[in-house]
């Protein structure tokens, strides 16, 4: 039976209700005159305290507030790729249709358009036993997109009975019923999921494959792997929303869904206007043909915000169960962790650090554990991967605050942004000496077996200069460079060129927005080898000024722009001319 109260005090988007003692936890309900979305968060007797995910503005006590029995769900069919929905996944084209450029509220709508049809092709038969996930079919929701029609997580299964024929058919059609202990169930294109109620698989696999970005300091030096966990926070104007953009577009995955979380207007808005504009570069295909944005920005509902990242996870997951890899982008935790603040200080809970609440690290741990590559449920067999990647903002870029130092207790990758770099315009301004990767060791198989047996010692030489200039550094400062040696001199040059030849790079450049794996590690040996013959030509007499002059010093550092992918021998002649330049000065005979 559905509860029914009324309301009894408003404070925002917190709203008490009495009369609730059939009410459960997380329940939706519609909440006053106008049916506004809310969710029950606590319960004290028969009083529910709800957030309303739509503004509470008028109002008043004794109005209604109806529950509806079911928690807050997703739908999950074909028609999510390419939508823009907000918190609670309402369609925001649909409702802007339906009430112009601002929202009204108590406005109700499919988040999918259900009477548009599909191809169904089946991949089973009359007489087939399905299990709980199992695909019975296939449909074209995109260009790009082949989506699996899976029988839902919690159906017990059965033997399926009435399977249509390939066709065209809407979301409410009943493709075949599955018949189990005498009982018939029919199966849709779609079904509703819990959002915060982690879907079921079979297995979950170590972290051994690396998500591939395309961008170098992330691959070569802070790698992630498919169905990991990174955080990358900055203070204003470091390249967060750049570097995500980037992330989104390149990374080698199916399915990407971008989480504009309490963001500013504006940054949403270019996210609107750029995504749909710009190409797949695998498939020359609209990037909107595998993109889901769900957009919450921080003048919207507090209340949908909170709900927006698990909406936005319960989305990649259902993706991640047809076998696909996800790529899904929080922008960004700390305006998610605010509207925590906000509803926990609404409802007089004892607030913890900072004023957030106490739960704070359970809830950030509840999200970042929904990450991971996994064997789906059910037939036919299938592996995908959901890999979450949070922005966090913390305020003057202070990295002790709650929210950043309680994500680095759950993530494993960690793009720390370093306000100095981006204002000496070195971007991506991740900077190398305070940035980690725990997944480093197990995905070098994986390059070891794909690009280079030699990739981990080359990586971890051309890091060794990078951490030895770090320490020269305050010697430098102190005495100036002339103080030093000529051996640790050309470790100042060296770690300048791989900063300026592999690290920086240009996401608005057409040949260096993307790097593949064997073009990074070709660029990263080219600059230790370039390290080690200067070692030996030091070593034979030759002055630090000639190693300086060489002309090849100039080719390594622009060979990140002038060498397309595709044109890898221009790379090997580099090498060649390399050694060559160094023979000339040293008057040694060098060995390639």
């Amino acid at each position: 039976m559905a509860a029914q109260g009324r309301i009894v005090w408003v404070s925002g988007p917190a709203v008490r209700a009495d009369g609730m003692s059939d009410a459960k936890m997380y329940e939706t309900v519609t909440v006053g005159n106008s049916k506004l979305v809310g969710e029950v968060i606590r319960l004290t007797g028969d009083v529910a305290f709800i957030q309303v995910y739509e503004s509470t503005s008028g109002l008043k006590p004794g109005e209604p507030v109806v529950g509806t029995g079911n928690p807050l769900s997703v739908l999950l069919g074909p028609g999510i790729i390419g939508q823009l929905y907000d918190g609670i996944q309402r369609p925001l084209r649909e409702l802007s249709k339906a009430s112009g450029s601002f929202i009204g509220r108590g406005i109700t709508t499919t988040a999918v358009d259900m009477t548009k049809k599909y191809h169904f092709v089946p991949i089973v038969s009359n007489g087939d036993v399905v299990t709980a996930g199992s695909g019975i079919g296939t449909v074209k929701e995109t260009d790009l997109i082949e989506n699996l029609i899976m029988v839902p997580p919690d159906h017990p299964g059965g033997k399926i009975l009435n399977l249509v024929a390939e066709g065209d058919y809407d979301l409410e059609t009943v493709l075949a019923t599955a018949e189990k202990d005498g009982q018939s169930i029919p199966l849709k294109m779609y079904h509703k999921w819990p959002v915060r109620k982690p879907r079921p698989y079979l297995k979950r696999y170590d972290p051994t494959v690396p998500l591939i970005t395309g961008q170098r300091v992330i691959d070569t030096f802070f790698p992630i792997a498919k169905g990991g966990t990174g955080s990358i926070p900055g203070a204003f104007g470091t390249g967060k929303t750049v570097t995500l953009h980037q992330i989104a577009k390149w990374a080698d995955s199916q399915v990407v869904v971008y989480i504009g979380c309490g963001e500013r207007g504006n940054e949403m808005t270019e996210v609107l206007v750029e995504f749909p504009h710009l190409k797949d570069p695998r498939s020359g295909k609209p990037l909107m043909d595998r993109t889901v944005l769900v957009a919450n920005t921080s003048n919207m509902p507090v209340a949908a915000r909170e709900a927006s990242i698990y909406t936005g996870v319960t989305i990649a997951e259902y993706y991640r169960d047809m076998g696909k890899d996800v790529v899904l982008v929080a922008d960004s935790t700390s305006r998610w962790a605010e509207s925590l603040r906000e509803m926990s200080g609404r409802l007089e809970e004892m607030p913890a650090e900072e004023g957030y609440p106490s739960y704070l690290a359970s809830r950030l741990a509840e999200f970042y554990e929904r990450a991971g590559r996994v064997r789906a449920s059910g037939s036919p067999d299938r592996d995908g991967s959901v890999t979450l990647i949070g922005a966090v903002s913390p305020s003057g870029g202070d990295f002790t605050e709650p929210v950043t130092t309680h994500t680095m207790r759950f993530i494993k990758t960690f793009w720390a942004l370093d306000a100095k770099l981006a204002y000496s315009r070195h971007y991506p301004s991740i900077n190398w000496m305070n940035s980690y990767s725990g997944y480093l060791a197990d995905i070098s198989k994986w390059w070891k077996e794909n690009i280079s047996e030699e990739w981990f010692s080359i990586r971890s030489e051309t890091y060794g200069v990078l951490q030895r200039e770090d320490t020269l550094k305050e010697i430098v400062r102190l005495l100036g460079p002339e103080a030093l040696p000529d051996e640790e001199k050309l470790i100042l040059e060296v770690a300048r060129m791989i900063k300026i030849g592999l690290l920086q790079q240009n996401s608005f450049d057409d040949v260096d927005t993307y790097c593949s794996p064997e073009k990074q590690f070709k660029l990263m040996k080219l600059l230790v080898d370039f390290y080690k013959k200067g070692q030996q030509a030091l070593k034979e007499g030759v002055a630090l000024s000639d190693i300086r002059a060489l002309p090849i010093v100039t080719s390594l550092l622009k060979a990140r722009m002038d060498v397309k992918d595709d044109e890898m021998p221009k790379l090997d002649q580099l090498d060649k001319d390399l050694q060559e330049q160094f023979k000339s000065i040293s008057g040694v005979k060098v060995s390639n």
